[in-house]
């Protein structure tokens, strides 16, 4: 295939995603490995300078053109899977996968980094070195012989199985649904009832509702169905998804024998770098130093947030059993308990708020804040897209290019489920052109759809997702730093990456931005103050209940890879015991959908989003701290945060960032605060 009729050969700007076809793929990444590998083999020659610019402009273009190619149809295979596209991503993965590992392991590239001279080199320049080489050890670099054959094969079968992972997750969840009658689906949300109604009928269902396990249509399922049975029936099924309690024909599905071989392979790859387990190898690049001390955080978090959480259980047994007369409510009742104890507790529902949030008008809201705060513009910008429903934008400061971004927001088939951000291209001083390359980034959520011409109406959580993607973005568009291995996130802790996308979290519940980025479908009138009091009374209800299910899963994922070969049920079980305040149901499968910890980047790494969460909170602290007269956040604090942090990306390790902003060492006070938690020391 020549390179005119291959899009993913001929990315110079922004991909033709409408162009991309299955059969390009392999074909192109064939190409850009041949392309990358005669870049690798000419900057190992002896005579090659060990000159940190005359290696990336040889090889670090190379490597990026297949970078590039190979993320975008990574992406495609997250938001628009088909069994072909599967099917070429399966066929390339293992060759991609043995040139990235092949690359992060050769002795005379690690060799000809060690050479250059770090004194010859800018800050940011030197920073990456310092990433450089530590990642070399950590892709094998330093191993011989057949250690280091095994641990490419290692690498090669854990990208295979943590793909498998993946599919075998979006496969569960789409292919079940559950056509409900009139009677089964009392309570239910109106724009929940159209929108199954909706699916049954063009499945030539007539007078059906057709549920599925996707988050808008479950969680509300969960939440109001009055049918006990119906939301055992949807609970059931999602909590044995992929599993090896799912339905018949479904076995191939099963993802125990995956986690299984992962975290063999995982703990095998950890001792063959020298370390004790997985946990280990994992906190390498983090911030947090040891296993050990990342449970202690957790355990003592867990040990503060216990009193509330327990208070929360017997409010809601209590409420249970005297307003619902649920003597022994099961684990698909909690969530319908809990919502009407809200609504009877603060005579609010968040039902009431969807109308106030179209998904138009909060994304008017939200660019509203980050141009104040951060002197930027954001306008709509032109771009092929791989679905109708997908908007392309712009950032510019003052009539220049910043980073531009995809933003996909409705939930379909063949979308992995979940929200989050990734980069097509970061920025980059290029060392071929000396021109300034400017960041791309997704941005992809699963909400619910509009329908009958009127606007995709937002949970107030899915307002927060939002931001918290929209953070990511930020950190990944608004760097100033120009050397692409450290701009943006790269280079960043992943036990701090949270920190920005948890910190636009906060403006969620801020008034004076509220009322810019509220406006009734209907009336087009803002959320009223009553109905704000209201949220806000509530914004803390459970957080004791929360806390500790996020203490639950970290700890899960922290042990689980501190283990040689663990008993992952037991496990779980065991973390339930010491932690959880409500009992789970016995056919729960939590771990086999984890996709966080076995296909997303999370493994030993999930306690990452309560760790950041403390940086956030205290960042934060600073804004309200600092605000203007009519309670909105200060643009000079802004200012000082997109210095600080924002721009600065992983250009230096980030205690270093958060102290530039804060002057001193992050504290837990303000995340307690904010979770009404304070009181406890």
């Amino acid at each position: 295939m020549t390179t005119p009729a291959n899009p993913l050969l001929a990315i110079t700007d922004l991909p033709a995603f409408d162009l991309v076809k299955p059969e390009h793929v392999l074909p192109a990444i064939r190409t850009l490995i041949a392309e990358a590998d005669a870049a690798l083999e000419t900057v190992t020659q002896d005579v090659f300078p060990a000159e940190w610019n005359a290696i990336s402009k040889v090889l670090d273009v190379a490597t990026e053109r297949l970078g590039t190619a190979w993320g975008v149809v990574g992406h495609l295979s997250s938001v628009a899977d088909t069994p072909a596209l599967r099917s070429a991503y399966n066929e390339a993965l293992p060759v991609v996968t043995e040139f990235w590992t092949r690359l992060g392991a050769n002795e005379r590239l690690y060799a000809k980094y060690k050479q250059i001279d770090p004194a010859a080199l800018d800050a940011e320049q030197r920073r990456a070195l310092e990433l450089s080489l530590r990642g070399f050890v950590l892709s094998g670099a330093e191993l011989q012989g057949d250690a280091k054959q095994r641990f490419a094969r290692l690498q090669e079968r854990l990208a295979a199985l943590s793909q498998k992972f993946s599919e075998n997750v979006l496969d569960a969840t789409d292919a079940y649904f559950y056509d409900a009658s009139e009677n089964e689906v009392r309570g239910l949300p109106e724009d929940v009832l159209q929108a199954t109604a909706e699916a049954a009928r063009a499945a030539g269902q007539e007078a059906r509702y057709r549920l599925n396990l996707k988050m808008p249509v479950y969680l509300p399922v969960l939440q109001y169905a009055e049918d006990r049975s119906l939301r055992e029936r949807l609970f059931h099924a999602n909590a044995t998804r992929a599993s090896d309690l799912a339905p018949a024909g479904q076995q191939h599905l099963d993802n125990t024998a995956v986690i299984e071989d992962i975290l063999a392979l995982r703990h095998e790859e950890a001792q063959l770098l020298g370390f004790a387990n997985f946990g280990e190898l994992s906190l390498a690049p983090k911030m947090a130093e040891t296993p050990e001390q990342v449970v202690h955080f957790l355990r003592d978090l867990a040990r503060r947030a216990r009193p509330y959480a327990e208070r929360d259980v017997a409010d809601l047994r209590a409420f249970a059993r005297d307003e619902l007369g649920l003597a022994d409510p099961q684990p698909w009742d909690w969530t319908f308990v809990s919502e009407k104890l809200k609504e009877a507790r603060y005579a609010f529902s968040d039902q009431e708020l969807k109308p106030y949030f179209p998904a138009p008008k909060v994304l008017q809201g939200l660019f509203g804040i980050v141009e104040k705060l951060f002197d930027v513009q954001i306008r709509t910008d032109l771009a092929e897209v791989w679905h109708p429903a997908v908007e392309f934008f712009r950032i510019e400061r003052h009539g220049e290019l910043v980073g531009q971004f995809y933003l996909d927001q409705p939930a379909r088939p063949g979308k992995r489920g979940g929200a989050w951000m990734d980069d097509m291209r970061g920025r980059w001083l290029r060392p071929d052109t000396g021109k300034l390359q400017t960041p791309v980034a997704y941005l992809v959520c699963n909400f619910a759809a509009g329908g009958d011409g009127k606007p995709a109406l937002l949970t107030h959580d899915d307002v927060i997702t939002l931001f918290h993607e929209f953070g990511h973005g930020l950190h990944h568009m608004l760097t100033q730093v120009n050397e692409r291995d450290v701009s943006g996130i790269n280079g960043v802790e992943w036990d701090a990456v949270e920190l920005p996308s948890q910190f636009m979290e906060n403006f969620c519940w801020e008034w004076p931005v509220l009322q810019r980025m509220t406006a009734h479908v209907t009336t087009g009138a803002p959320l009223p103050r009553a109905l704000y009091d209201k949220m806000i009374a509530a914004r803390n209800f459970q957080s004791g209940m929360q806390t500790l299910r996020q203490v639950e899963f970290s700890l899960f994922d922290m042990l689980l890879h501190m283990q040689p070969s663990p008993q992952v049920l037991a496990l779980l079980q065991q973390v339930r015991d010491e932690v959880a305040v409500l009992p789970a149901a016995p056919y729960s499968r939590t771990p086999h959908a984890f996709s966080h910890i076995f296909a997303g980047g999370y493994a030993a790494g999930y306690y990452s989003y309560k760790w950041a969460e403390v940086l956030s909170a205290d960042a934060y602290a600073a804004f309200e701290e600092e605000v203007l007269e009519d309670g909105s956040p200060s643009p000079a604090t802004g200012k000082r945060y997109l210095a600080s942090i924002l721009e600065a990306g992983g250009s230096r390790p980030a205690i270093e960032s958060f102290k530039a902003f804060r002057g001193r060492e992050p504290q837990i006070d303000a995340l307690l605060r904010h979770q009404g938690m304070a009181e406890q020391s």
